[in-house]
């Protein structure tokens, strides 16, 4: 997905959020908000992608600055309000982790709404945002989930035969709504789960996987080689390359990964879970701001 009229004004909008969290020294944030802009201004174009130049931006706010993570403390508030909301929907949480194959276990066939509990209780926790309030995404949280786009029984129809699946992890706060589904998925196929090597926004790093305690709950996990939202595929290692091209599904939460991905021609075997939070990225799905989206492409 390229960039759209209102991405200009939403990357203004990160480098000054960056520069104001990266540092308490004014000439130092005014020199990282100079250096970010003149990035930002010099590479804007309807065929750039937004995260390309938002990998940079971060990168150039954290060299001037010296703060190689601006959102740590931003991530760890959001990590301890999604444990607190895991934890009061965590009855929920269990009974759509425990039983992949439902009454029909021997068959082999997946148990619909088992996965489809997994599925809403993960896209859930996507509304956890840095531009948002943390009293709207709690609100967001506890609302059921409704979605706009729904291709749940075509997932459930790949994840019968899929031999592996790539699991690409959005924001720190997601990981404790991620792993009912994660679980889930790995009591029929291989699950890589897939986070940043280094700390880029908010996003999961295996920093915080580790921090959280549950990076083994979660079983093979590795990064994308690069800090950047979503994911630059010119940038990334070799072995997330691999992985992704030896991947009979490709799960990937967030609009970072849809931004990215849907550069990519469809092939059947990626599946967006989201919501919508933007207005280019509701139009780009054909759905209305904030609505949640489950679409295999």
């Amino acid at each position: 997905m390229k960039l759209a009229r209102d991405c200009y004004e939403c990357l203004r909008r990160l480098i000054s959020q960056a520069a104001e969290l990266a540092t308490d020294d004014a000439s130092l944030k005014q020199t990282a908000i100079r250096e970010a802009t003149k990035i930002l201004d010099d590479e804007f174009s309807y065929d750039q992608l937004s995260i390309t130049i938002a990998t940079r931006i971060h990168k150039a706010v954290r060299r001037v600055t010296g703060e190689s993570d601006p959102y740590e403390a931003m991530k760890e508030k959001e990590m301890m309000l999604a444990r607190r909301l895991y934890t009061e929907l965590s009855a929920q949480a269990e009974t759509a982790s425990r039983n992949l194959w439902g009454r029909d276990r021997k068959q082999g066939n997946l148990c619909q709404d088992e996965l489809c509990r997994c599925l809403k209780l993960a896209v859930a926790a996507n509304s956890i945002d840095f531009f948002r309030e943390t009293r709207f995404t709690e609100e967001d949280i506890r609302k059921p989930v409704s979605f706009a786009v729904d291709d749940s029984a075509q997932l459930e129809a790949e994840l019968r035969s899929a031999g592996k699946v790539l699991y690409l992890a959005d924001n720190a706060g997601e990981l404790y709504f991620d792993l009912p589904l994660v679980r889930l998925m790995r009591q029929s196929a291989r699950v890589v789960y897939v986070v940043k090597p280094s700390p880029v926004q908010n996003d999961l790093t295996l920093k915080d996987l580790r921090r959280s305690g549950l990076e083994s709950e979660f079983g093979e996990v590795i990064s994308t080689g690069i800090a950047s939202p979503g994911v630059v595929f010119s940038l990334a290692s070799a072995r997330f390359r691999r992985e992704f091209e030896s991947a009979d599904l490709i799960f990937a939460k967030g609009m970072g990964h849809y931004e990215a991905l849907s550069e990519l021609p469809p092939q059947g075997r990626i599946f967006h879970c989201l919501m919508a939070k933007c207005r280019p990225v509701a139009a780009s799905l054909g759905v209305p701001m904030n609505s949640y989206v489950a679409m295999l492409r």
